[in-house]
């Protein structure tokens, strides 16, 4: 039987309140129309990462589960449910065994929903757990490799010669290098936070990063348009040292799982279906 999954909620005051509503609505005609439960539905993208401008989208990004006769059927379902983008927002998730397997295979995704600071919807339990296994199992390898590829893929795609680059496109390659500096400082850990100021923190860059990045910041959340100017070379310097920095630690060999991973990955997977799996509507 399905149980009560509205215990977590935290929605800052900025959100507005209109959109916010138009995406509950969403959540609940997805999961009364696909007949799923949803025990986690988060903000994702610059609103949750903390560096939204004043006209941010909203991405809202959920975990879902299918009923058991939905899982013993041979023709499975999509473990994907996307919805069409509406005005400023839209409303996507993943099943929940694609999202444990993605985890298990170092896609920082769905380690970034189960951070994120801005939750629409969820039970506290299930995030608790799904987080607990995510700090057991997940590999800060291949997480690392993650934020690397996806860096230097935004570095490659935005910044050209660095003389004129989008000011707000800096942060699409700064946040994986401040992440890939957090997993080098800290050795015996996998989740970095999500928030950027957060992470920025916590990551100690030099004063002179510091400044620039407070001031982007500061920037960015007054004005739609930041335009173009010349790449900073503080912020340059941060990059490409993390880097290559990364290059060095984490670009190294085949990541094996373990098997009690997949182990423990499926005895929660079990469990949350017996928890949370709504019945199937009558044909």
């Amino acid at each position: 039987m399905q149980q009560n999954m509205m215990t977590l909620r935290a929605i800052p005051g900025e959100m507005n309140p209109s959109t916010v509503a138009e995406i509950d609505a969403r959540l609940g005609g997805i999961g009364n129309g696909h007949s799923i439960a949803i025990p986690l539905a988060v903000e994702s993208g610059s609103r949750a990462w903390g560096f939204p401008s004043p006209d941010s989208d909203y991405d809202c990004r959920f975990v879902f589960v299918r009923s058991p006769d939905q899982y013993l059927s041979p023709w499975q379902r999509p473990d994907v449910i996307e919805t069409p983008i509406e005005g400023e927002f839209d409303v996507n998730g993943w099943e929940l065994g694609k999202a444990l397997k993605l985890m298990l295979k170092g896609n920082a995704v769905i380690i970034e929903w189960l951070v994120s600071p801005i939750i629409y919807c969820g039970d506290a339990g299930f995030r608790q757990e799904f987080l607990d296994l995510a700090r057991s199992y997940a590999s800060r390898e291949l997480i690392a490799r993650h934020y690397l590829h996806l860096g230097e893929r935004q570095r490659m795609t935005y910044f050209g010669d660095g003389n004129s680059v989008p000011q707000k496109e800096i942060f699409y390659a700064l946040r994986p290098a401040a992440t890939l500096r957090w997993l080098r400082l800290n050795p015996d850990q996998a989740l970095p936070p999500m928030h950027f100021p957060t992470l920025m923190e916590e990551s100690a860059p030099s004063p002179d990063v510091r400044s620039v990045v407070s001031d982007l910041l500061a920037r960015k959340a007054e004005t739609r348009e930041l335009g173009s100017s010349p790449l900073p070379v503080q912020i340059a310097d941060f990059i490409d040292t993390e880097f290559a920095q990364a290059r060095l630690s984490f670009e190294k060999g085949r990541v094996q799982m373990p098997a009690v991973a997949q182990r423990e990955a499926e005895a929660f997977f079990r469990r949350t279906v017996l928890k949370f799996a709504p019945a199937d509507l009558p044909d």
